[in-house]
């Protein structure tokens, strides 16, 4: 076996484990990425991200390149196919991106490489052991078993998580009852009601029964489409096995007769809506993000932007701790933040479920849930819930709207005109915003890595300085002294 160190250990090579070793990376983090495949798969998998995602990206620096490979932009989101407007909410991204998951993990990847790291691929965990200092993990690859020592160990590697599995975490939730397939399709005949552009959720997907749906997304290259259909009502015996291509040809001749002619069917899933959370996000050097540690129906396309957002949280987190800029107790708040968001999501996934058109009493619901739906505030806060905008994390102490909540990165001024203020996170310190420079002492007992940045005002009123996380929420303010 080989000895090698390292400070932390990412299993999985997926979005959520990019991006958390991303952020590591920034911070000088020595990180180590195992990935069991041997090489990414290139199939097209999730579709979007959300604004939230894209303003974290921004933080970053990195929405540019991301965009420069996105296929489409689309004006609103959706809650149990009901559209839902970003109206509302201050964000410059009052959109979702439309980009195949496999070009995000490209990109993501090769960032990585950028800051002088990369994935080990075939390199399959086996088994870990963790004390008090370090954790110890056996891989397997190509040429034999390996072994790798690490301080900390985290697991973004799936659904059926080795990781988790190993901790003996919890996993509770509910089988569900239901399936969906998705596949990538290339016709030579569209369906006549097929959308060209995707620009809109509206009349992307609809029921065909009781409790069945169908959908179709246009995906930028002519004649591509992603296909959806299923039956939240009823599944195959096995859910694992695999989706013939046939079976995917007839459900398009059920859904669009012979009017659509197909030439290639590029990868088809399953998937369900079996609903699971870990009990814990964190057992001692060991931690969860992604879907090793939570799964859902894709319903309100949350799921991998749900894990990018627990990489942003856990990465700088994992870094302060990492380099001694923090103690130990920091981590905790890893799962005091993220364990309820992902609870939440689950929930509103559960809800959107609960409108399936199964009856004649719940299409009365679903007609009327439209019909509240479009109502601005109602409006707003579906549309938070599922973008990830309306998140706002608890503080204690000083009562400010500010607090919690997430950078606008409308322009601020200063000394040399205005800033977007997203500009400054780029090396992933704190920011802090102050109309003087008095605040800085005071900041910097509150973070070790610091940018200052001198304004001409705030936007609330009595505020002389807010205080960003590396995440870009606020978490401590300075109130203007009272005369």
């Amino acid at each position: 076996m080989n000895n090698l160190g390292t400070d932390v250990i990412v299993v999985g090579a997926g979005p959520t484990g990019l991006t958390l070793a991303n952020e590591l990376a920034l911070a000088d983090v020595d990180v180590v990425v195992l990935e069991r495949l041997p090489e990414r798969t290139g199939l097209s998998k999730a579709l979007n991200l959300q604004p939230r995602t894209a303003e974290m990206l921004e933080l970053r620096g990195l929405l540019d390149g991301v965009e420069e490979r996105s296929f489409t932009t689309v004006r609103d989101g959706h809650f149990a196919m009901i559209p839902v407007v970003y109206d509302g909410w201050d964000t410059r991204f009052p959109f979702q991106l439309g980009i195949p998951q496999a070009k995000v993990e490209e990109f993501l990847e090769e960032q990585l490489a950028a800051q002088g790291t990369k994935v080990l691929r075939g390199s399959e965990v086996l088994t870990f052991v963790q004390d008090k200092d370090s954790v110890s993990v056996r891989y397997r690859t190509d040429s034999g078993e390996a072994q790798l020592y690490a301080k900390f160990l985290v697991g973004c590697d799936g659904a059926r998580s080795v990781v988790r599995k190993g901790l003996g975490v919890d996993f509770p939730g509910v089988d569900g009852e239901g399936f969906g397939v998705v596949a990538d399709v290339l016709f030579d005949k569209a369906p006549d009601a097929a959308q060209k552009q995707w620009r809109t959720m509206r009349n992307i997907g609809e029921p065909t029964g009781a409790t069945t749906f169908k959908g179709l997304i246009p995906l930028g290259e002519p004649g591509l489409y992603r296909f959806i259909y299923g039956d939240r009502a009823s599944r195959p015996a096995d859910m694992r096995s695999g989706i013939s291509h046939d079976e995917v040809r007839t459900a398009l001749l059920d859904s669009y007769g012979d009017t659509a002619t197909v030439s290639e069917i590029r990868w088809a899933s399953r998937f369900s809506d079996t609903a699971r959370q870990a009990a814990h996000y964190r057992d001692g050097r060991v931690l969860l993000a992604g879907d090793a540690a939570h799964i859902h129906f894709p319903a309100g396309g949350q799921g991998l932007n749900l894990g990018v957002q627990d990489a942003m949280n856990l990465g700088w987190k994992l870094a302060a701790t990492v380099r001694g800029w923090a103690d130990d107790d920091l981590l905790d708040t890893y799962e005091a933040e993220r364990h309820p968001v992902g609870a939440q999501v689950l929930h509103n996934v559960a809800a959107q479920l609960g409108l399936t058109p199964r009856s004649h009493e719940s299409r009365a619901l679903r007609a009327l849930f439209g019909d509240l739906a479009a109502l601005p505030e109602v409006n707003r806060y579906l549309s938070g819930m599922v973008s990830g905008l309306g998140i706002r994390y608890p503080t204690y102490g000083t009562a400010h709207p500010a607090l919690g909540a997430r950078l606008n990165d409308q322009h601020v001024l200063t000394e040399t005109g205005p800033l977007r203020p997203s500009t400054l996170f780029r090396t992933g310190d704190f920011v802090l915003l102050t109309t003087t420079a008095a605040h800085t002492d005071a900041a910097r007992s509150q973070a070790t890595r610091l940018t200052t940045q001198l304004v001409a005002d705030l936007p609330w009123p009595s505020t002389e300085a807010v205080l960003y996380r590396p995440d870009g929420y606020a978490c401590w303010v300075a109130p203007t002294p009272t005369r």
